[in-house]
């Protein structure tokens, strides 16, 4: 039951990591020094996609599920929500190099209006 705990807690780190890697950008806008832990954050997200390597936390969510009984996740609120955003069934290489240019594009285009924001902020 602990073990199935942890790695729910895991996997609802792992999907706001996500969360925060694609969309972080919305939050510099209120509070900019948020900029210094998205910008290393959305970096590895797009790493891990376009290098093709596996987040430590999948591994670590899995190994907590297995000492757990390997229970599936029929029934659990996180797996059944959370779970198909994170591991997508036909998970490919080209669908991982998607992913990463979707991680590059959303926060280029977050910045550029951050920045642009502040620009025309700067000059009222």
């Amino acid at each position: 039951m602990v073990y199935n705990l942890l790695a729910d807690l895991v996997l609802c780190v792992h999907f706001l990591f996500v969360v925060f890697s694609v969309l972080g950008a919305l939050l510099v806008i209120r509070w900019p020094r948020v900029v210094w832990g998205h910008l290393p954050a959305a970096g590895w997200a797009a790493w891990i996609e376009f290098s093709g390597k596996i987040c430590p936390l999948t591994p670590l969510e899995n190994g907590l599920r297995i000492r757990g009984g390997g229970a599936g996740y029929a029934g659990d609120f996180v797996g059944h929500y959370f779970l198909g955003l994170l591991y997508p069934d036909g998970l490919t290489r080209q669908v991982q190099i998607i992913l990463g240019a979707v991680v590059l594009g959303m926060n280029l285009i977050l910045y550029g209006y951050v920045f642009f924001w502040r620009k025309s902020k700067a000059s009222d």
